[in-house]
């Protein structure tokens, strides 16, 4: 491991300050992923700065019935959390099908929307990967690329996003609150994450020194029914081949609302709107499924191992169109 130097900080000004100051430091949180990276060689900080006593930890009810995730809030917390499982219960099912309860009970919200990718190229310092070393090439787009993207992909990178609760907060069109050496901003969710192009390298908006303080979900009535849905190839502690966060409402029959996010099949975590559109007006039934969930999957560019993903995703977003209205009685 790189040796690197080591800070513990007790409030928001002191963190931000401390990384934004010195282009070698990084935020510590839970460590879930950071201390994989370090242990790897794919991080090579000259510090790290420990922001696990900050006061942003909290859990509360926002404005209109929505609901304030601090940027250190454990994954394990929200998931339980009484308003979290009544309002979004589509959040508190991906984050419990995010990692094993260990991980959950270390991982901060934060840290989540902020982790890395899993392809295995990534993580080898030996192979071609323009994330970790831009210009150098991308070995998944010849090699093992089972569980790679084919939405949002580039000749650059392939990778797909990991986490299974960013799919659910762009469902839901989440906010992310920043703090930075220039104040505060908010980003929506859609937006916090970056399409590869070709810059792969850049994966958030995120600007040296700026701290995830806060995630805001709003008031979404139709997300109590919501379904979260992952296929993968084992039923514990494994990433998604393809999932589907869904929220539906039907009113007399048909589709009066549709919010779909996909994960394990995207370079971000993947809102739907092709499937969204296609799917309001139209009857609540499997046709209309199908349909929208083919739609979706048009713009899709497969590689040699992983076009499989294509009719499952299709498949995926078809089941759990069909549960959540289930849930609400509107199934035909």
């Amino acid at each position: 491991m790189h040796p690197f130097a080591y800070t513990r900080v007790s409030d928001v000004a002191t963190a931000v300050e401390e990384v934004a100051s010195d282009p070698g430091s990084e935020f510590l949180a839970g460590g879930t992923t950071e201390v994989d990276m370090l242990r790897i060689g794919v991080a090579r900080p000259r510090r790290v700065v420990d922001i696990n006593a900050l006061p942003i930890s909290r859990i509360e009810e926002g404005p209109n019935g929505g609901v304030r995730l601090g940027g250190l809030a454990r994954m394990s917390d929200v998931a339980a959390h009484p308003v979290v499982r009544e309002r979004y219960p589509v959040l508190s099912r991906a984050l419990e099908m995010g990692a094993s309860p260990q991980l959950r009970n270390m991982a901060t919200i934060g840290g989540n929307l902020m982790q890395r990718v899993r392809c295995a190229y990534f993580r080898d310092g030996g192979a071609a990967c323009n994330k970790r070393v831009p210009g150098s090439g991308c070995a998944a787009i010849g090699g093992v690329n089972r569980g790679h993207a084919v939405l949002g992909t580039s000749e650059q990178c392939i990778a797909a996003h990991p986490s299974d609760a960013a799919v659910a907060l762009t469902a839901l069109d989440a906010v992310v609150r920043l703090r930075g050496p220039d104040g505060e901003r908010s980003v929506p969710v859609d937006d916090f994450f970056l399409l590869p192009g070709d810059t792969p390298e850049r994966e958030h908006p995120v600007g040296h020194g700026e701290l995830i303080t806060a995630v805001d979900v709003p008031p979404v009535p139709a997300a109590r029914t919501s379904v979260y849905l992952k296929v993968r190839d084992r039923e514990s502690y494994e990433f998604a081949l393809a999932s589907a966060a869904v929220v539906l409402r039907v009113e007399d029959g048909m589709v009066a609302e549709a919010r779909i996010g996909l994960g394990g099949v995207a370079t971000k975590p993947w809102r739907a709107h092709g499937a969204e559109g296609a799917l309001v007006g139209s009857p609540a039934e499997g046709a209309s499924y199908e349909l929208a969930a083919v739609r979706e999957m048009r713009g899709a560019v497969p590689r040699s191992m992983n076009a499989f993903k294509i009719g499952l995703a299709e498949r995926t977003v078809v089941r759990a169109l069909r549960m959540a209205a289930e849930r609400q009685g509107g199934a035909r």
